[in-house]
């Protein structure tokens, strides 16, 4: 027999809001069974949450992570989710080394800054 889940279950297993869980239905990345008002999650809809939250850690988007998972075909190897993922991870990389070389120079100019201070507060001294 397949696990379910409840939304609390999932919660609780994933160390995510109840809330988190709903706004991902809303978005339509879930489609839990429903029993009357209690949602009912399969064990696909525990992995889609894993890599929901994969996803957001590692920087992508929602649509990003929508997209992603949308692409997932067993039958066909998913040799496309997995040359578009090979892609976000090349353009994440790219935009993390900008930023990380945008933190550098910043850190130039405050070096600059806290020297000129500290000439100027000197000179008041004198």
């Amino acid at each position: 027999m397949a696990a379910n889940y409840s939304i609390s279950d999932l919660a609780r297993e994933l160390d995510i809001t109840t809330r988190a869980i709903r706004f991902y239905e809303e978005q339509g990345m879930l489609a839990p069974e429903r029993r009357g008002q209690e949602r009912i999650y399969t064990a696909k809809d525990k992995v889609t949450l894993k890599l929901i939250l994969r996803g957001k850690r590692i920087g992508f988007s929602l649509a990003e992570c929508k997209e992603l998972i949308e692409l997932y075909d067993p039958a066909g190897g998913n040799r496309k989710q997995l040359e578009t993922f090979m892609d976000k991870i090349s353009e994440r990389r790219a935009q993390l080394e900008q930023q990380l070389l945008d933190i550098q120079q910043m850190q130039l100019e405050l070096d600059t800054a806290e020297e000129r201070c500290l000439a100027a507060l000197e000179q008041t001294q004198a």
